[in-house]
């Protein structure tokens, strides 16, 4: 008599679990509030990059604004039981980063810096974009000295008008966000930053140094 094989049927695997949605900074906010440590530390990694470059953008210095970077996010763990949730993370993270900067502005009188002299080197920062499609290198070269006037002139701004331009046309916030961080009505942010674009067009087309920006306004429109 034939002995009969012993078939081994092994089970069907069981689907691999489908990874969940991403948490978001609010849900992070609720774990580190939990008493876990993790959650800050993706925190940190999800804003640190934008939060310097936003900082260097205010103060122009690249080791100064990695340090202020470490000092905004030690005050948001500090203040984090205070977090209201019915904001976006992104929105309190960048009023901290904000005040941090005025602060150290206030502290130390701006420099004037020549619309023709170039900008600092931050190949992480994310530069103010102009179209380059199709130029030929005459119109590459002028686009590059039209860069360096820009981020000079920028940088040239009273800190007020200074961080909505950054805010708007660096750090890519909407109007309703910057009002947020800056805690200025809707209105008055629209209109600062249509001065501050005034400024910047008419520094940038006036040859010769650049004469500090913050002269011809009114200490009661900063």
């Amino acid at each position: 008599m034939k002995q009969s094989r012993a078939v081994s049927v092994s089970r069907p695997l069981a689907a691999a679990p489908q990874p969940g949605p991403a948490l978001t900074d609010e849900d992070l906010v609720r774990e580190v509030l939990a008493g876990k440590t993790g959650p800050f530390e993706e925190l940190v990694r999800r804003h640190q990059r934008q939060i310097v470059n936003f900082i260097y953008r205010m103060v122009g210095d690249l080791d100064l604004a990695m340090d202020m970077s470490q000092e905004v996010f030690i005050r948001a763990y500090q203040a984090l039981d205070r977090f209201d949730p019915t904001y976006r993370f992104t929105t309190w993270i960048y009023r901290i980063a904000s005040n941090c900067a005025i602060d150290a502005l206030r502290r130390r009188h701006p420099p004037i810096v020549s619309l023709d002299a170039p900008a600092p080197p931050f190949d992480k920062a994310r530069k103010l974009e102009i179209a380059s499609d199709g130029q030929d290198p005459a119109q590459s070269f002028e686009a590059h000295e039209t860069m360096a006037r820009l981020e000079s002139a920028v940088r040239s701004l009273p800190p007020s008008y200074r961080r909505l331009i950054v805010l708007r046309h660096v750090n890519s916030l909407r109007y309703e966000q910057i009002a947020a961080v800056t805690g200025l009505p809707l209105g008055t942010v629209k209109n600062r930053i249509f001065r501050a674009r005034a400024l910047l067009r008419r520094m940038i087309d006036r040859p010769g140094p650049a004469r500090r920006a913050d002269s011809p306004i009114r200490a009661g429109d900063a």
